[in-house]
């Protein structure tokens, strides 16, 4: 079968190849892949910045977006032949931490999980993929393609699941979501905000092509002005999702308060001015939180699913911007003004 392989300590080295059907150890239930979705993180081991091959190998299956169709399942999993599923990304480490050993190995103590695509296990970059039942996700088959989805809305569905943990004040719940970046991840955190009846606004630095058009589909409003121009908003919630040092250091000394900054983009290490003393200020007498999010469990995933069904499918079928081919993979990775999503289709 064709994978899309790549050497993690070998910059630039992905390949399409043919690699040896997946073991069964890898798991129960096997799946056709009928699409994969590309990230930056997916670029970012590309480029040789991280990545971990399982144990033994040089090469890693690429691809941690997955979406496919189940060919085989044992008998009373919970999913059948044709069902469509997605796998969860991470997986507990082997000892396991606390967190891990009550499902919540998102949050891993050690370090020691495992990653599909990532960090010590293959990803969903191939034709066919195994994977415990436990991790396997099913989809309203209703979505169709829009279930390519479904792990980015889980990372978002952590974030708000989080969010509302941490907002103290019962009696004077959030009104207002400010969203930094329309990429994928913004905008599904636009999406939840508004599910969750928010005022939701969104910044981006595109001016023109499809995103201030998507935002307004959603009943949000977008901004494409300097960061600093947003603080007159002074919303209660804030979540960052372009891990761009700028934007984040115009955001993070000036919070409303009482407000929570989530912050979800993984940018630039690269340094950059900031008032670390008006940072404290003003967090300090404003009760302000600021806390990061990544990954996701099998209860996010769950309400990924469940938001998903909610939504409007042609507005998220517009979220997918570009489709292509897998014998043309490497397409998919370069990056194009007015992308979004840009998934691999394998059929």
């Amino acid at each position: 079968m064709r994978a899309i392989t790549v050497h993690p300590a070998k910059p630039n080295s992905v390949e399409l190849q043919e690699v040896a059907e997946p073991p069964a150890t890898d798991g129960a239930v096997l799946v056709d892949a009928l699409a994969l979705g590309v990230c930056g993180t997916d670029r970012e081991i590309i480029a040789g910045e991280y990545g971990e091959a399982p144990g033994g190998a040089t090469r890693l299956i690429l691809g941690h977006e997955s979406f496919g169709r189940v060919r085989e399942a044992p008998a009373d999993c919970g999913l059948v032949p044709g069902d469509h599923v997605v796998g969860i990304v991470r997986h507990p480490d082997p000892i396991p931490c606390p967190a891990c050993a009550s499902g919540q190995w998102d949050m891993c103590r050690n370090g020691q999980y495992t990653e599909h695509g990532i960090k010590g296990l293959n990803g969903f970059g191939a034709e066919r993929w195994r994977i415990a039942p436990e991790f396997a996700v099913k989809v309203d088959a209703s979505l169709g393609l829009n279930g390519v989805l479904m792990e980015p809305t889980s990372v978002v569905a952590k974030a708000w699941d989080h969010i509302h943990r941490l907002w103290r004040l019962a009696e004077a719940p959030p009104r207002r979501v400010l969203v930094t970046g329309a990429g994928p991840i913004g905008l599904l955190a636009a999406l939840l905000g508004k599910q969750r009846g928010l005022d939701v606004h969104v910044h981006d630095h595109n001016k023109t092509g499809p995103k201030p058009d998507i935002t307004a589909a959603l009943g949000a409003t977008y901004h494409c002005g300097a960061p600093e121009d947003l603080v007159k908003l002074t919303p209660d919630i804030v979540i960052e999702c372009t891990g761009v040092p700028s934007v984040i250091a115009a955001l993070l000394p000036h919070v409303a308060p009482d407000s929570l900054i989530c912050l979800t983009g993984v940018g630039s290490s690269r340094r950059s001015d900031f008032d670390i003393g008006l940072f404290n200020r003003n967090m300090v007498l404003n009760n302000g939180v600021v806390f990061g999010s990544v990954n996701a469990n099998l209860r996010h995933y769950a309400m990924a699913a469940e938001a998903l069904a909610r939504a409007d499918p042609g507005w998220l079928a517009r979220l997918i911007t570009r489709r292509v081919p897998l014998a043309r993979f490497a397409e998919a990775f370069e990056r194009r003004k007015g992308d979004i999503k840009v998934v691999i289709e394998f059929i």
